[in-house]
């Protein structure tokens, strides 16, 4: 009897032993990570939260807070320059989008064909993505010149006349697309990583079945690369919708307010002319427009990406 009484107190310390060093690990999990938990509380959750109140005042952030309740939002509603700014940039995304995607994809299918000196092509790719977006836009803006530029000088030479590009409101915002395509090698990359993990027996099946190379490619490459590319569109409209660099470098939203994106017209509203609750209700709407489309594209995922040893009903 008081041996198994022993017995009992003896497995009752050992479980508090290890319930003591599991809560150690965990309070020191809590440690390491703590700096990244304040730092989100204040400049992320905190930032958001003080943004979306700013909405219902009227301040400069200097001399006061003035309630203005919805008058932001009404405001924004009616106003013909905000209009402006969400037609470009919805012109861009919708553009910009599908094309990086689909040149990503043809630029991987043409690296995973094992070509000589394959690494260095896959860095030469990727390099604009690293890049930084200033450098990026003074380089283009030496491309897109209408006189010296690289781009016309190129069509020149083949015999047409290039257009004045940044200099004219038709074609600014083609020019931005070209570079956005241009900036591809994101997208590339993972594409890559995921062609390289489709299971090459499903290839052989195919070939021993009489495949054509069209057939294989719809049949198993895409199927099999869908959860890349519903990645890559995710993330694609998150970015093309936040287009800035380029409209406030190259050409400041011109010529007449051509490229004048949403994100461009935030910051002038908030850091130009200090309108602070009205540029956070510029900001909350495009947050509630890419959430929305996001959440669009999360619900059509359900028909045409597809994940595998997944059993659809």
């Amino acid at each position: 009897m008081a041996q198994a009484i022993g017995s009992t107190k003896g497995a009752v310390v050992d479980r508090r032993r290890h319930l003591s060093q599991r809560a150690k690990e965990e309070i020191a999990g809590y440690l390491f990570i703590s700096p990244w938990i304040v730092g989100f509380l204040i400049f992320t959750a905190g930032a958001m939260i003080f943004s979306l109140g700013l909405v219902f005042f009227k301040t400069d952030l200097l001399t006061g807070f003035n309630f203005y309740g919805l008058r932001n939002i009404t405001k924004m509603l009616s106003d013909p320059l905000y209009h402006k700014s969400l037609q470009v940039t919805s012109y861009y995304a919708f553009a910009v989008v599908p094309l990086s995607l689909a040149i990503g994809l043809i630029i991987a299918l043409g690296l995973n064909q094992g070509l000589p000196a394959q690494s260095l092509w896959r860095t030469l790719y990727y390099l604009p993505s690293v890049t930084s977006g200033i450098a990026v836009a003074m380089l283009w803006m030496w491309i897109f010149h209408p006189d010296a530029g690289l781009l016309n000088q190129a069509l020149l030479m083949a015999g047409i006349e290039g257009p004045r590009w940044l200099y004219s409101e038709n074609w600014a915002v083609p020019a931005f697309i070209i570079m956005g395509a241009w900036g591809a090698g994101g997208n590339m990359l993972l594409y890559l990583a995921g062609l390289q993990g489709i299971p090459t027996h499903l290839y052989e099946a195919a070939r021993i079945d009489g495949a054509s190379s069209l057939r294989t490619f719809w049949a198993i490459t895409i199927p099999m690369l869908s959860p890349t590319i519903f990645f890559n569109l995710i993330m694609g409209i998150i970015g093309s919708f936040q287009i800035f660099t380029q409209a406030l470098v190259m050409t400041s939203g011109g010529p007449n307010n051509a490229t004048l994106t949403i994100m461009l017209y935030l910051y002038r509203k908030g850091f130009e002319q200090f309108q602070f609750g009205y540029a956070s209700a510029i900001a909350w709407s495009l947050f509630v427009i890419v959430l929305l489309l996001t959440l669009l594209v999360f619900r059509s995922s359900a028909v045409w990406v597809y994940y595998e040893g997944e059993v659809r009903k």
